[in-house]
């Protein structure tokens, strides 16, 4: 049964007063991170599996459709900011290619061929890792690029948000959300985007961190792009090591990121 098109619990939407559709969408939304939590054990799994491949170089491809798509895409974009990682390490692709981020793109998440085709076009390799991303798990250019990626022996994961779907079975390391009816009938953007985007934030936060990202808890290798980043670093520096602004601020702009000006002022 598919939890995530099952009739919502709330009826009448149209006549109640915006207070109560908050409310009512507030008290549901709580619900999401404990459906998370139970699937914990299976987040652990995929991030341990998804730091092995990365050490050896390996990199994190996420394949979706619509909203789980662009989910997908969400998440690869912000780590080279966040973490300091290059371009493409983190690849989102979306069904019906980039214009599918803005627009919806008919019937482009039926074509259980089309993903593997679009991932070869990054020479995608035995050492990658695949995630799919589906609310309904029964999405074929998901399924497809999954099962493909399998036989080719990819580290193959995925984040869905009903149980017993034909996605998780397609992957090896499966991550079952079950977070039910949603507000509005069947509409996934909202509690399943909901649990798909805390998944995606533990996947990639929890990798970095264990492939040496971070340092204590400091985002010491983002990029220094805008005003407010450079004054962010500046401030870890002056936590770090004690130091003035303005010495921090030179050292941040000799070395060019947190990580560097640690170590050439200790030494390193």
């Amino acid at each position: 049964m598919s939890t995530t098109e099952s009739a919502s619990l709330y009826d009448n939407l149209e006549t109640r007063p915006t207070a109560q559709l908050l409310a009512d969408m507030n008290q549901l939304d709580q619900t999401v991170p404990l459906a998370v939590q139970k699937a914990l054990p299976q987040v652990e799994a995929l991030v341990e599996a998804t730091v092995a491949r990365m050490r050896e170089g390996g990199r994190l491809f996420y394949i979706g459709a619509g909203t789980s798509g662009r989910l997908g895409i969400l998440d690869a974009s912000e780590c080279p900011p966040t973490f300091g990682v290059p371009q493409g390490l983190v690849v989102g692709l979306i069904a019906g290619g980039d214009s599918a981020i803005r627009k919806a793109v008919e019937n482009a998440e039926d074509d259980a061929e089309q993903a593997w085709r679009d991932l070869q076009a990054h020479n995608i390799n035995e050492k990658d890792v695949l995630v799919g991303i589906a609310a309904s798990g029964r999405t074929p250019y998901v399924i497809g690029g999954l099962e493909q990626a399998r036989r080719q022996g990819l580290t193959t994961g995925c984040i869905v948000c009903n149980a017993g779907s034909k996605v998780a079975a397609a992957a090896e390391f499966p991550v079952e959300v079950v977070t039910g009816p949603e507000f509005v009938t069947g509409s996934t953007r909202l509690k399943a985007g909901t649990a798909q985007k805390l998944v995606l934030n533990m996947l990639t936060t929890a990798t970095m961190i264990r492939l040496g990202r971070v340092k204590g808890n400091k985002m010491v290798d983002m990029q220094l792009t805008n005003a407010k980043l450079v004054d962010r670093g500046e401030r870890m520096l002056m936590d770090e090591l004690g130091i003035e602004q303005d010495k921090a601020a030179e050292l941040l702009q000799l070395h060019g990121s947190v990580r560097a000006a640690l170590a050439a002022h200790h030494g390193h």
